[in-house]
């Protein structure tokens, strides 16, 4: 039976951290500043994107994670979702918290456990992710939120590609309403490499790790900036691979993995090997993350969470692109 589930500083824990980290830069500047799959897969693994027609035809298999969010006058989830679905609206549900005055950052464990097992999801069930699918960003939610999965030793997830909007464009059936889902037990095994730091990126400049601006041509170019950063800019030496130059016509849809291949090619990006993906605040560079991690088969890749917002609010740490005399 299919399973009814009813401060803009940033604070780098000593000052004597950031010192190490301003002393390893200014070495630095001396020195030269979806297939379906079947439905006998393994417990260790998931398929990461997955077609409506494989929903479908699993739907008794899973659990359906729809993370669209509700509006003052708009309840998606409620007016037609896929049967069985459980719904945690992505940015109101607690998938991101501000963190020592850093927007949009990883929940601590604990807290994620709980949101979770809250779900009645369990560390042995295959979750599928639903977002919306209208959009690069709609993406964008389930690859965040697939990189907390991820981040938390969950490896049976995966997302629908296409989006809700995709299941409905194909006449799958859906459900109206709202399930009350049945709490269970979560329990997290952390997995720290996904996750890339201050430090991280800073160690990436000393070593030519390749870093990923997953934001828009016109913000790492510094012509625009979100509000969140306090410089224009990019990361010294990044390279810029929009979030959504990996969608099929800028939506919910990810583009094929030899589109992505030949996108990380003609970025000058190697396929294999450690690179450090960000953005703003680590929305758009969950796309990055999971096209390099999932698509390309990258294991090295990172997420910098806190990416530019954190970043940019220390002048001592290099931005290239700062003065663009086109800048608004």
């Amino acid at each position: 039976m299919r399973k009814r589930r009813e401060g803009k500083a940033l604070n780098l824990h000593t000052e004597t951290t950031m010192r190490a980290i301003l002393a390893g830069l200014t070495v630095l500047l001396v020195v030269g500043c979806a297939g379906p799959e079947t439905a006998t897969e393994t417990r260790e693994q998931a398929q990461a994107l997955v077609d409506g027609t494989w929903l479908r035809d699993n739907l008794d298999a899973v659990v359906v994670l729809d993370i669209r969010a509700d509006r003052a006058d708009q309840r998606p989830y409620e007016a037609g979702h896929v049967p069985g679905a459980v719904h945690s609206p992505y940015g109101q549900d607690p998938w991101r918290v501000t963190r020592d005055g850093l927007p949009g950052m990883l929940p601590p464990v604990e807290d994620l456990e709980r949101l979770i097992g809250g779900l009645g999801i369990s560390n042995d069930d295959h979750v599928v992710i639903v977002s919306a699918g209208r959009s690069a960003g709609d993406l964008g939610s389930s690859t965040r939120v697939y990189w907390e999965f991820k981040v938390l030793g969950h490896d049976r997830v995966s997302i629908l590609n296409g989006g809700f909007t995709a299941w409905a464009n194909a006449g799958y059936p859906t459900e109206i309403g709202r399930s009350q889902p049945t709490a269970t037990i979560y329990t997290a095994d952390y997995q720290p490499q996904l996750v890339a730091s201050a430090e991280d990126v800073v160690a990436a400049l000393e070593s030519g790790v390749p870093l990923i601006d997953a934001r828009s041509e016109s913000q790492y170019r510094g012509e625009v900036k979100s509000r969140v950063a306090a410089r224009y800019g990019t990361i010294s030496g990044a390279k810029n691979l929009p979030g959504a130059a990996l969608t099929v016509g800028d939506v919910g849809t990810f583009a094929s993995a030899e589109v992505v291949a030949s996108l990380w090619a003609a970025a000058g990006l190697p396929a294999q090997g450690e690179q450090v993906a960000f953005c703003s605040t680590g929305h758009a560079a969950s796309l990055a993350w999971f096209a390099a991690y999932e698509l390309i088969g990258n294991k090295e890749a990172k997420l910098y969470d806190a990416s530019l917002a954190e970043w940019s609010a220390f002048p001592d740490l290099p931005m290239d692109n700062t003065d663009n005399p086109n800048r608004q």
